[in-house]
């Protein structure tokens, strides 16, 4: 299962780009997106912490 986004529960508190900025990217509103060609790997230490400090779960793992 691949890296999940939720776009619609991002606030923009850029805490993916911070710590996955070669994954993630915040589009013209400020909300979470994949930089174009981007494929997340959920046991990627940056995408997993990424995914941590998000701080209202818009981007989920899986398992």
């Amino acid at each position: 299962m691949p890296v999940h986004l939720s776009p619609g529960l991002c606030i923009g508190a850029a805490q993916c780009t911070r710590n996955a900025p070669e994954v993630f990217t915040q589009d013209e509103e400020g909300l979470v997106r994949l930089l174009p060609g981007a494929a997340p790997d959920p046991h990627d230490p940056a995408v997993r912490e990424a995914a941590l400090a998000c701080p209202v779960q818009a981007i989920r793992l899986p398992g």
